[in-house]
């Protein structure tokens, strides 16, 4: 009589201990997310799909808004694509520099970008004024640029460079606050806030915040610097009647004509709940059709969630944690000082103008006039924004632990070819028969 024996599995001891741990599954993912190149993947994948994200909503939100202003409706789509293709060339540059390049960028790239927005609120024949905003430069017939995006990159390297050689003066004020707080971001973002930009100049607030703590400058002094920041932002918010109407209906609660101040929070509001769950359908958007003032620009998401619904909106918000999560674990795997402070100054460069400008389409925050990350339309925020994606790509993949694996990649590919026969061996075979 013959048996046949039970095909081995796992052992009991490890099936039970899955049992006992509801999350055994997630094992595998927790352990890959461990590994020293998952920054660096995270950056290039969410990258993309943010870029191509934008690029399709760009063209669904513009096309009835084009047709009747450019008589094309592609226009406003074909100048972002243009824009997207400036933006990769930069990306793939910076993510090819080593980290002593980005130092050596760093003060130069802030005092380039200061001059360029000096030059916007001084000369008026180049100065271009867009919604009570004075902050583009006039480059040429139809081409502007907005020399504040260049502003956030400067802060970032600029603040990054001089914290790391004060590193260990940070805890007395006057070391902490100069050259770096004043004269340098003071100056940057009085400029901005001379062009009435308040939206930008809140994320630059951030950026310095971010790269402040991440140097370890003590968290006592946040309390006060938050105070003159929530002063200086209610001078300017009552310097305008416009500004001012926004945000005291959104504090009272009176945003709900959708022909007054808050016009466009309504029909953003709206435009979600148009989308319900599931969406009316790509291209299909209403609102998107004059009801929705810059509805490609500071409102896509609002139309993200008009036309791919619930869905949509999250696989958004899923892409900039993402990003977080990507950045967060090069802040704690780095050891060079000037890497970990830059990533943290780029990530609260991402995040603050994404959550403000998610926040003011959803209801939680008053409109201020901001662009979603690689989403929305405008040429100088996304060629600016594609070169810091670029830099942290740059920065994960020379990190030592990730170079050395993704060193290894390429030969991995080689070593797969050199099975095909080459010319040689065919010659050879050939003459064998």
């Amino acid at each position: 009589m013959t048996t046949t024996s039970r095909p081995a599995g796992r052992p009991v001891a490890a099936r039970l201990a899955d049992r006992r741990d509801p999350v055994a599954w997630l094992r595998p993912l927790l352990d890959r997310l461990e590994s020293p190149v998952t920054p660096y993947y995270l950056f290039l994948g969410s990258t993309t799909a943010l870029l191509l994200v934008g690029l399709v909503m760009v063209l669904s939100a513009s096309m009835v808004t084009s047709l009747s202003s450019d008589g094309s409706s592609y226009a406003e789509f074909l100048r972002q694509l243009r824009f997207a293709g400036i933006g990769l060339v930069g990306a793939v540059v910076a993510a090819q520099l080593p980290v002593r390049w980005w130092k050596r960028l760093a003060l130069p790239s802030l005092l380039v970008a200061m001059g360029l927005q000096l030059l916007v609120l001084t000369v008026d024949s180049l100065g271009v004024t867009v919604n009570g905003n004075r902050n583009w430069l006039k480059l040429a017939p139809g081409v502007n640029f907005q020399p504040s995006e260049l502003i956030k990159l400067g802060l970032v390297l600029t603040g990054a460079l001089v914290l790391t050689a004060k590193r260990h003066t940070l805890h007395r004020v006057l070391h902490a606050l100069v050259p770096f707080v004043v004269p340098l971001a003071a100056g940057a973002i009085g400029l901005v806030l001379a062009g009435h930009d308040l939206g930008t100049a809140l994320v630059l607030f951030g950026i310095v915040a971010a790269v402040l703590f991440a140097a370890g400058v003590p968290g006592r002094w946040f309390a006060s610097a938050a105070i003159g920041v929530g002063l200086v932002a209610l001078y300017f918010v009552r310097g305008s009647d416009n500004r001012m109407g926004r945000i005291t209906n959104w504090l009272s609660g009176d945003c709900t004509d959708p022909n007054g101040v808050c016009g466009q929070s309504v029909h953003g509001l709206y435009a979600l709940a148009d989308g319900g769950w599931w969406g009316v359908g790509l291209g299909a958007s209403r609102e998107k059709s004059g009801w929705l003032p810059e509805a490609q620009n500071d409102f896509i998401f609002a139309v993200i969630g008009e036309e791919l619904g619930l869905p949509g909106t999250l696989v958004v918000l899923a892409l900039f944690a993402l990003v977080a999560t990507a950045c967060y674990r090069l802040i704690v795997r780095t050891d060079d000082q000037f890497v970990r402070l830059a990533t943290a100054g780029a990530m609260a460069w991402i995040l603050v103008q994404a959550v403000i400008n998610i926040g003011s389409v959803i209801g939680l925050l008053p409109v201020i006039g901001l662009p979603l990350p690689l989403v929305s339309a405008g040429g100088s925020a996304l060629v600016t924004t594609l070169l810091v994606m670029g830099m942290l790509v740059s920065f994960a993949r020379q990190e030592p632990d990730a170079a050395a694996i993704l060193a290894t990649r390429p030969g991995v590919v080689r070593r797969s070819l050199a099975v095909l026969p080459g010319r040689r061996a065919r010659r050879a075979a050939g003459s064998a028969r």
